[in-house]
C-alpha cells in the first residue's frame, strides 16, 4: 500500500496532540509538511514533531510535489478558501470540523469536490472513537431492544472574560460561522448522525439569554427524530453547573455516556449493569484519519466524508437559521439583525 504525504495548513493547537501525531502514526501515513501563517511558528512545529518542511504560505503546501493530500486546520473562515484550492490542485482534502461557516459555503465546498471526482474529508473524529464504535455494535445487536426516544443535554459556565475586539474566534460568527453550539453541538450530532443515520424532523430555538458580549447564540434547543424514534437535545452555554450526557432509551434497556469525556459507557438492563471501556486514545483523530488513508489505498470507506458532514451543517443551520435571520448569505456581517437576545 501507497504511503500518503500529508501537508497541514494551520499547525496551531489541534495539531499538537490530536491530529499531528495522527497523521504521522497511522498506518501507511506520514506528515512532511506544515503550515502557519506565522513561519517562525510553522518552523518551531515541524522541528518539534519532525517534519522536514515548513512555511507561512498555504499555496506552498497545496503545491508542494511530496504532499498527496491536504489536511485544512484553520478556523471555519478559510475552510471554503483553502478546500477549493485543494480541489484545484486535484488533491484529497481533510478539513476540520466545523465544515465551514454555513451549510451553503459546505455545499459549495462538497459540489466542487465532487465535480472534480476528488475526495473530500471531515474531521469529525468521534466516528472514529472506540466509546462510539461500541455504542453503535450495542444499538446493532438489540441490546435496548427497539429504540424508544433519545436525548442529550449539555450545561457549561458562561465566558465572562471576553468582548469586542477580544472574542476568540469560537464565539465569533465571523470566523466560526456561529457560537460554542456550531463547534461543540456539532461533534454530538455527527455522533447521532453515525448511531442513528440522518436526523429528520428538525426544528429548534436558538437564544443568546446571558451573554450579551459575545452576540452569537448561548442556549440552544432542539427536538428531532432519530432512526423514527423522538429525541432532544440542548446546549447552555451560560449555566451556574455543569453536565454532558447522552441517554438513548430502548424497550429493553438504557445506553449512557457523555459526548466528551472518556467515561465507560454503560449499558442498563434486566440482566443488570454492564460497562464498556470508553477511554480515548492518545491521538482522538487517529481512527478516523486511518479509515481516510486506507480509502485513498482502496481499502474500505472512511467513515466521514464531504456527504455525511453536510448532514449535520444542515441540521444546525435550520436550528440556528432564525436567530441569525437566514443563513444563505453572509450572515456575519449584518449582526444587527440578529435577536440576540
Amino acid at each position: 500500500m501507497k504511503t500518503i504525504r500529508w501537508g497541514i495548513i494551520g499547525c496551531g493547537d489541534v495539531c499538537e496532540v490530536k491530529s499531528g501525531p495522527a497523521l504521522q502514526k497511522a498506518s501507511n501515513s506520514a506528515l512532511v509538511a506544515v503550515m502557519r501563517r506565522d513561519a517562525a511558528k510553522a518552523a518551531d512545529f515541524a522541528a518539534r514533531h519532525g517534519v522536514s518542511f515548513s512555511t507561512g504560505n498555504a499555496r506552498e503546501i497545496i503545491e508542494h510535489p511530496e504532499v498527496d493530500a491536504v489536511y485544512i486546520a484553520t478556523p471555519p473562515e478559510t475552510h471554503l478558501e483553502y478546500a477549493l484550492q485543494v480541489c484545484a490542485a486535484r488533491k484529497p482534502c481533510y478539513v476540520e470540523k466545523p465544515m465551514a461557516r454555513s451549510a451553503a459555503e459546505s455545499r459549495a465546498m462538497l459540489g466542487a469536490f465532487q465535480e472534480a471526482n476528488v475526495p473530500l474529508y471531515v474531521a469529525f473524529y468521534r466516528r472514529g472513537l472506540e466509546r462510539f464504535q461500541t455504542t453503535r455494535r450495542l444499538l446493532e445487536n438489540g441490546e435496548i431492544g427497539s429504540l424508544t426516544s433519545v436525548s442529550y443535554r449539555y450545561l457549561a459556565p458562561r465566558w465572562n472574560d471576553v468582548s469586542g475586539e477580544n472574542l476568540p474566534w469560537r464565539v465569533d460568527a465571523e470566523k466560526a460561522g456561529a457560537g460554542l453550539f456550531y463547534d461543540l453541538g456539532s461533534h454530538l450530532l455527527e455522533v447521532f448522525d453515525f448511531l442513528f443515520g440522518p436526523l429528520e424532523n428538525v426544528a429548534g430555538i436558538a437564544k443568546n439569554v446571558a451573554s450579551p458580549q459575545l452576540k452569537v447564540e448561548d442556549a440552544v434547543s432542539m427536538s428531532f427524530a432519530a432512526a423514527g424514534a423522538p429525541a432532544t437535545a440542548s446546549w447552555n452555554f451560560a449555566s451556574f453547573s455543569r453536565a454532558d450526557r447522552i441517554e438513548i432509551f430502548g424497550t429493553e434497556g438504557k445506553i449512557s455516556l457523555s459526548c466528551f469525556g472518556s467515561d465507560d459507557v454503560r449499558l442498563e438492563s434486566a440482566r443488570g449493569l454492564q460497562t464498556f471501556d470508553g477511554k480515548l486514545p492518545p491521538h482522538v483523530h487517529q481512527g478516523l484519519v486511518q479509515t481516510v488513508v486506507d480509502e485513498l489505498n482502496g481499502q474500505g470507506s472512511a467513515l466521514s466524508n464531504g456527504e455525511t458532514a453536510l448532514r449535520t451543517m444542515e441540521v444546525m443551520d435550520a436550528v440556528l437559521s432564525d436567530y441569525y435571520g437566514g443563513r444563505d448569505d453572509d450572515f456575519w456581517n449584518r449582526p444587527e439583525t440578529w435577536p440576540r437576545i
